[in-house]
């Protein structure tokens, strides 16, 4: 790093320091360096495959993180003339960076900085889609976007919706941003109001100038930072990059809550098709068409067309109704009938794997035909098409996009399960489920990614000028390696664990109470659980209990007498946003409030001070068995010669159960208890190990 460059960061954090009227932490300055020095000695030519332009960092609450990825980093981005992407997993974080962290940047600590929000395109108003449903009134609601949507028609009450909406965003008194509507909206009208990559027909729009998607994406190519969501850094990703985004290769990249990253990853490469579903699909599509044709006045360069799409219609169907006997025979083979059933390895038996071949090809031969149309439509709006109207194209050309977009996902799920995996690879897991459909019980077909190393190694790491990986929890019992594993991050990636600030042994006691049983005897276990919690409800001032799962809560509480539910608040029958906010209200009035809670209520929950004094672990955080990427993933591990639960189970246990230990601390002047009713972290090795994972809370057995 040069000696300007030293020199900017240290002089910011110092005013920075002064203005807030603090002393320097010894793990925020440590976290600035290696950020700086990571980026600082990024060299464009070097092979991206080793990760030497990629840090990670562990930072728990209390060090000052966010501040600290920002300090390092915006001066070198604005040195290098790179641009700046601060990608978050939740909204809470994205607030909190808006709001306070990057204005406090700027005023406390002297950094010239201008920084955006950048959402998706689904965020913003359509006013062409708006028009053609309050002038055309179509029944676009009928075209179903996902597997599991109920399809309606747009409705009276829709339409005024509508018209208000366009009469807001016309007259300037509304923004065109879904999250700035004072009312929420339905997501079945939304979608009608709205727009995504493939329905929009960008600069061909007779609207493009007034479009609020395009203008906040103009407003965001002037801004030195970007603020975004895991989610929108992978769309534009798999857009090819600089789409909605800064281009990669001119980009700083700081995922924060980045332990969510590759689970985000899998997300996106995950594919979903339901039998009957799909095939009512097909019909309303059927029909669609013949209602364009006929608007079109059966113009016969479109004619010809569509009617080349009734021999791959009619195949599609034929397959899918194959595919549903395949499917029956499969299930009523499992003489348990269980709801759910899992391709051992991935692996699709050949009879199903011919049938969905035979799909794939046909759904490839209909998906070709529609991109035909589709780009006939364009022509129609650039008025090259004799008897086609511009009007026309317009209003068909996003109605056959989401036609293209739902056809391509049932394309990449037959795809996925016509093709078998490579044995040198991961497998994707794959698997089926009864669910409950528009006429019955319906079968869909799943298929994720085990892994999304490579295909971020490929598209993030390889693409990206540089990128910081940072979290509260990164590491699993003490290492990075199963990070470094699952987001496919090489060897020479930096790696730092930043010290905390608390003085963990003299804030928080970690008491694992004598117990007659253990978790592998799940109903004693459950039940003497329940006979824990009923005994501190009566001193629990500000409580959280985390369950293992839905039945076991559900047991807790129905053993819980009347008079002592009336302070509880439990996930499921309230937004976790809203049990987080009565629970600090009922504090507040010094009344005592319990929050009953699973997984996700294990992070992201931010209680300091008096907010929360006791949490309480219902036994040690290990993944759901049933859980089909999980078991596909362990089951490769065992073929390949690795123990999947030394190499996997009990490393993710390690970072779950620090997440949920991590509810209990927020600032250095917080005291409390965390209770684990899970003998066998005393008892087993593996126990031993997640223990010393764990800050050094002062234990206390009985």
């Amino acid at each position: 790093m040069d000696q300007a460059l030293k020199t900017t960061i240290q002089e910011a954090y110092s005013t920075f320091l002064a203005s807030r009227e603090l002393k320097a932490r010894y793990g925020q300055k440590l976290m600035i360096a290696e950020i700086a020095r990571c980026f600082a000695a990024i060299n464009a030519t070097a092979d991206t495959a080793e990760s030497a332009h990629i840090c990670l960092v562990e930072a728990g609450t209390g060090t000052g993180k966010t501040i600290a990825y920002l300090l390092a980093a915006v001066p070198v981005a604005q040195q290098q003339n790179k641009k700046l992407v601060v990608a978050t997993a939740t909204v809470a974080l994205q607030e909190q960076l808006l709001l306070k962290d990057l204005p406090m940047l700027i005023s406390d600590a002297g950094i010239e900085l201008t920084y955006g929000l950048a959402k998706g395109r689904g965020r913003y108003f359509c006013t062409s889609n708006a028009e053609q449903l309050v002038t055309q009134q179509t029944d676009l609601g009928q075209v179903a976007l996902y597997e599991d949507e109920a399809a309606r028609k747009i409705d009276q009450a829709d339409l005024d919706k509508a018209k208000t909406l366009l009469s807001l965003y016309v007259s300037g008194e509304w923004d065109g941003d879904r999250d700035s509507l004072p009312d929420p909206l339905e997501d079945v009208l939304w979608y009608s109001l709205t727009s995504d990559h493939i329905r929009c027909t960008n600069r061909r729009c007779r609207h493009f100038s007034s479009c609020p998607f395009f203008q906040a994406r103009q407003e965001l190519e002037k801004v030195d930072l970007v603020v975004a969501n895991h989610d929108l850094v992978l769309a534009d990703l798999a857009l090819g990059g600089g789409m909605i985004l800064p281009a990669p290769e001119d980009t700083l990249y700081i995922f924060d809550e980045g332990h969510h990253l590759a689970a985000k990853a899998r997300g996106h490469f995950a594919y979903q098709l339901s039998i009957k579903a799909s095939r009512r699909w097909l019909n309303r599509t059927s029909r669609s068409l013949n209602k364009l044709l006929n608007e079109a006045n059966n113009h016969a360069l479109l004619a010809e067309k569509v009617a080349r799409l009734t021999t791959p219609m009619a195949e599609m169907e034929q397959n899918l109704q194959q595919w549903e006997q395949l499917l029956q025979q499969l299930l009523a083979d499992k003489s348990h009938q269980e709801q759910k059933y899992r391709f051992a390895g991935g692996r699709i038996p050949e009879p199903l794997q011919m049938c969905c071949d035979q799909f794939s090809r046909s759904s490839q031969r209909g998906l070709q035909i529609l991109e035909q149309i589709t780009d006939l439509l364009k022509q129609a709006m650039d008025g090259e098409v004799a008897d086609l109207s511009q009007a026309l194209g317009e209003i068909w050309y996003a109605q056959l996009g989401a036609l293209v977009f739902r056809l391509q996902g049932m394309y990449w799920l037959a795809r996925s399960y016509a093709t078998p995996d490579q044995p040198s690879i991961v497998p994707t897991a794959r698997w089926i489920a009864l669910v409950d459909g528009n006429d019955g019980q319906d079968i869909a077909c799943h298929s994720s990614p085990v892994s999304a190393a490579e295909t971020l190694q490929t598209h993030l790491w390889n693409a990206c000028y540089g990128a910081v990986v940072t979290s509260a929890t990164l590491t699993a019992l003490g290492h990075f390696e199963r990070i470094r594993e699952d987001l496919g991050i090489g060897p020479q990636a930096a790696s730092l664990q930043v010290p905390s600030p608390f003085d963990f042994a003299n804030a928080a006691e970690l008491h694992i109470p004598a117990m007659r049983s253990d978790p592998g005897q799940a109903e004693a276990h459950t039940r003497e659980v329940a006979e824990y919690i009923q005994q501190q409800l009566g001193d629990a001032t500000a409580l959280l209990v985390l369950f293992s799962s839905w039945q076991q809560m559900r047991y807790v509480l129905e053993q819980i007498p009347d008079n002592m539910n009336n302070n509880i608040l439990v996930q499921g029958r309230l937004a976790k946003h809203e049990i987080l906010r009565r629970h600090r209200e009922q504090v507040d009035k010094g009344e005592a409030s319990v929050i009953f809670g699973l997984a996700s209520f294990a992070e992201g929950v931010d209680l300091p001070g008096d907010y929360l004094t006791h949490v309480i672990i219902t036994k040690l955080p290990f993944s759901v068995p049933d859980d089909p990427v999980d078991a596909t993933l362990t089951e490769w591990m065992s073929g390949n010669g690795l123990n999947p639960f030394e190499h996997w189970v009990v490393p993710m246990a390690s970072m779950r159960l620090t997440q949920a230990t991590g509810r209990l601390l927020r600032t250095e002047h917080d005291r409390g208890r965390i209770t684990l009713l899970d003998r066998r972290m005393l008892t087993r090795r593996y126990g031993r190990q997640l223990q010393a994972a764990l800050p050094p809370y002062r234990l206390i057995t009985a």
